[in-house]
């Protein structure tokens, strides 16, 4: 799903560049955002339930920079985030959608990614205690069963956040935010930077999000159908 929610294609003969179509300062904008894009960190849900959590999964995603959202299908919940939660962030992310565990981590190992799943073990890591200077993607279980065993099985570890209070678990969406505002921040203090994308990924995001910032873009381009997980 490029871009997320609904997407926008290009029409064979626009009548006019998007660019020329938005103001300097939005495309200051959307320059400074792509410069603190990153497509090296990513999250992965396995088959959430809530269309809340799944939607706040996302807000949080994309207000951090990550610039993809991997997602396990649940087949007695249908992929729908709240459009009230998400606030239409969704149409700035690439949320990749799979039927399994399996095509997922085939996907991400391929470009090179570790693979860390979030749960409550005695060999589990610390979230505080992890690195996140090369490609990880971290997953997330179902809001009642947590991650499968699957994902236990094919992943390259487990982690946990330390909790210092009765609770010994977050909700799901307060679990991604904890983790990715730590993954982010480790970033920015040991990297000195969170964004990493070429300059050719730049500037086809680029291209993209200047067309998505159009408000008459209905009238240069066409939805393009949705996608099937």
């Amino acid at each position: 799903m490029a871009g997320g929610g609904p997407r926008y294609e290009k029409l064979e003969k626009a009548p006019i560049d998007a660019e020329s179509l938005l103001l300097d300062v939005r495309k200051e904008k959307i320059d400074k955002v792509i410069s603190q894009r990153t497509r090296t960190f990513t999250i992965v849900l396995d088959r959430l339930e809530d269309s809340f959590n799944i939607a706040a999964v996302l807000r949080t995603c994309e207000a951090n920079g990550l610039q993809e959202v991997h997602v396990i299908v649940n087949p007695a919940a249908p992929f729908m985030p709240n459009s009230r939660v998400g606030q239409g962030c969704d149409k700035w992310l690439d949320v990749k959608l799979y039927k399994d565990f399996a095509s997922c981590r085939e996907h991400l190992k391929s470009r090179g990614f570790s693979l860390y799943a979030s749960a409550i073990r005695e060999d589990a890591t610390s979230l505080y205690s992890m690195r996140f200077d090369s490609k990880i993607a971290l997953v997330f279980g179902n809001e009642r069963e947590g991650v499968s065993q699957e994902v236990l099985d094919g992943s390259d570890g487990t982690f946990w956040i330390p909790m210092r209070g009765f609770s010994q678990s977050l909700n799901i969406s307060a679990a991604v935010s904890a983790c990715v505002t730590r993954v982010i921040s480790w970033r920015e203090e040991h990297l000195g930077r969170v964004g990493d994308l070429t300059e050719a990924e730049a500037q086809v995001l680029r291209d993209r999000f200047y067309m998505l910032a159009v408000k008459q873009r209905k009238r240069i381009f066409k939805k393009a159908p949705p996608s099937k997980p």
